[in-house]
């Protein structure tokens, strides 16, 4: 569903990209990890189109990406920023219906499969007791949220996401990661996601990119990534890895300095 290979980009000459390649098949969930200043967002930018790659290319379902005009492009990959923006003015349900702009052709009014699709994205996000309110009205989580509802009402085929759950709580952290999850399974979405929690990503992602300084130290399925040699090289910190419970997913922990 989407591709990238050789991607390199730079911001005023210094590298923050470098030759990143990737493969997000339908119906599965990649997370892009890595420190700080990695080049994770910028990877991100240049997958959705929002950056132009210096050299390398990105394909979405098999066709260049810049071959596409702005507008279809919407009609297929859904992107939800870390900070998206959200008129403050306009209700949870105005928001979602408004992620159905690009498939309105010129409609100037939703019609009955653009409420229905914006009343699923409201219940899978689960937002459907609060589609009355402004959004200016709602939490950081609860914006989030409403981004990521935004978005699937779309129907995408792609979406990608930067840090989505690093507003919520662990029950909303959890019910995003299952939503996506689900997303995956059951309709085909391909799903290319930024995180942090490197625990998170392990636990609900069938495949990680793990990025240091710019460039792909390592990619594959969570057990092969989440090691302690390959996060000590990326991170500079000692860390534990074992299963956890629930999946047998790798687990990281940090191991704290000894004091001197």
């Amino acid at each position: 569903m989407l591709a990238a290979d050789g991607l390199s980009f730079a911001y005023q000459g210094e590298p923050v990209v470098a030759q990143i390649g990737l493969s997000l098949p339908r119906g599965e969930m990649l997370g892009i990890i890595g420190p700080n200043g990695s080049g994770k967002s910028t990877l991100l930018g240049l997958l959705c189109g929002m950056l132009s790659p210096q050299s390398g290319s990105v394909e979405l379902m098999e066709r260049p990406l810049a071959d596409y005009s702005r507008a279809q492009v919407a009609r297929r990959l859904g992107l939800v920023p870390q900070n998206a923006e959200l008129a403050s003015g306009f209700t949870v349900r105005e928001t979602v219906l408004a992620g159905r702009f690009a498939l309105m052709g010129g409609r100037m009014f939703e019609n009955a499969q653009d409420r229905q699709a914006a009343a699923e994205a409201l219940e899978l996000t689960g937002l459907t007791e609060l589609q009355e309110r402004r959004a200016g009205e709602l939490s950081g989580g609860e914006r989030q949220r409403l981004a990521l509802a935004r978005a699937l009402a779309s129907e995408p085929q792609v979406v990608l996401l930067d840090e989505p759950t690093s507003a919520l709580d662990l029950k909303h952290q959890r019910m995003i990661m299952e939503l996506l999850e689900r997303a995956c399974a059951q309709r085909g979405l391909a799903v290319g996601l930024v995180s942090h929690d490197l625990n998170l990503a392990g636990m609900y992602c069938h495949h990680l990119l793990l990025l240091s300084n710019g460039r792909a130290l390592a990619s594959g399925p969570p057990d092969q990534v989440l090691t302690p040699e390959l996060l000590s090289r990326a991170y500079g910190v000692e860390v534990a890895v074992d299963q956890e419970p629930s999946r047998g997913r790798p687990r990281v922990t940090l191991r704290a300095s000894e004091l001197s």
